[in-house]
């Protein structure tokens, strides 16, 4: 009797969180890790924005290669992340950089694979679970990062957090290595993709509605999920909100998130409630961020921030497996296409907040009003829904 092979999701599952502590490491603790290295904190705030660039340029590409091997592929995306936090233990801000930029070109290989990853280990009825597990572990990385940096905060203690990330990487290689020698229940892959080929791959990939949609659906949520977090400290600074309260409202929205992301994803995908499920995270983003915009303190920054971490974060497991059914066997060009898609809306929503962060009630309105634009994408998400599985 064939069955999945959870073991190799779970094995990814190690990796995919090493990807988000590599990136995140220095976000909870950027003046003092700017301290440590002797270097602005502007420097630092870079070391995470060249992971964010890199995957907006090559997550197409690395669909490709995935489409062509994912287990080869895979593998050399979790041996670059491992690679690079390996390079960073030298323990200076050129070999920060050098590690993180390896590492930045890992990632997109890592997380590229989550829908291909589904359709060649795990039976149909089984793939939304794995897609929203995968994707959940990602943001448990997120977790692991700020609690990281919550405990290990101070500049002497820098050099035993690149040290912790470094470890857990390499040793998530190694588990995936091992799972990674399972036959798969579904080897289809497309044969002998050249370069050429696959620039055809990303036209077919993008000619399809579904998959032209989604990049625009995963563009809003996602896109407003990073400004919020990115700029959640400056935002609610003039409010009182201090640095350490800050970083407990991040974690707890990350974890609504993974929660939701773990569980949500699944019974939307059996039900066929896609639609339901984005206009609940319209309702709740935006009514968060008007409650922000309203009444701005950690009490309501924690309960708002943690609603909107629970639908919002969800939003893309629920897209990725729709990209799985929808693109058949060149999901990990489709993929790729909404995962640039997604970090690109980061960049760009992000970019339009700097406008307007000199008035915090001002941003969240703006972000709001950002969010409610996702409503208008509903009546062709109704129309061109898949029958659930």
């Amino acid at each position: 009797m064939v069955r999945s092979r959870w073991s190799v999701v779970a094995a990814f599952a190690l990796v995919g969180a090493a990807t988000q502590m590599v990136w995140l490491t220095f976000a909870p603790v950027t003046t003092v890790a700017a301290q440590a290295y002797d270097v602005p904190v502007e420097w630092i705030g870079q070391l995470a924005n060249v992971f964010v660039l890199v995957f907006v340029v090559l997550a197409v590409p690395a669909g490709v290669l995935l489409d062509r091997n994912l287990r080869a592929f895979l593998l050399l995306g979790a041996v670059l992340t491992a690679a690079g936090a390996v390079v960073r233990l030298g323990g200076d801000f050129t070999l920060l950089l050098v590690g993180g930029a390896i590492a930045a070109l890992g990632q997109p290989l890592v997380l590229t694979a989550i829908t291909g990853l589904a359709r060649g280990y795990l039976l149909p009825r089984d793939r939304p679970a794995g897609i929203a597990l995968a994707t959940a572990s990602t943001f448990a990385g997120m977790v692991a990062a700020f609690l990281l940096g919550a405990f290990l905060s101070s500049p002497d203690q820098m050099s035993t957090l690149v040290a912790i990330d470094a470890g857990y990487a390499v040793l998530a290689v190694a588990v995936l290595a091992v799972a990674l020698r399972t036959r798969p229940v579904n080897d289809e892959r497309i044969a002998a993709i050249g370069w050429r080929r696959g620039v055809g791959l990303v036209r077919q990939a993008w000619g399809i509605p579904m998959v032209r949609l989604l990049c625009l659906l995963v563009f809003l949520p996602f896109g407003t999920f990073i400004a919020l977090t990115t700029w959640t400290e400056t935002l609610l600074e003039p409010a009182g909100v201090s640095v350490e309260q800050v970083g407990v409202v991040l974690v707890v929205d990350v974890i609504a998130g993974v929660v939701g992301s773990a569980t949500v994803p699944v019974v939307v995908a059996r039900r066929g409630w896609q639609v339901g499920a984005t206009v609940l995270a319209v309702v709740v983003t935006v009514a968060a961020c008007v409650v922000l915009a309203l009444a701005p303190g950690f009490l309501t920054a924690l309960i708002a921030l943690a609603a909107a971490g629970f639908v919002l974060l969800p939003m893309l497991p629920v897209v990725l497996e729709l990209v799985e059914r929808s693109a058949a066997e060149i999901e990990g060009v489709a993929s790729g296409l909404v995962w640039a898609v997604g970090n690109l809306g980061g960049v760009v929503i992000t970019t339009i907040v700097t406008f307007t962060i000199a008035s915090p009630s001002g941003s969240f309105v703006l972000l709001a009003a950002i969010m409610l634009l996702t409503a208008a994408l509903l009546p062709r998400l109704r129309r061109l829904l898949p029958r659930p599985r």
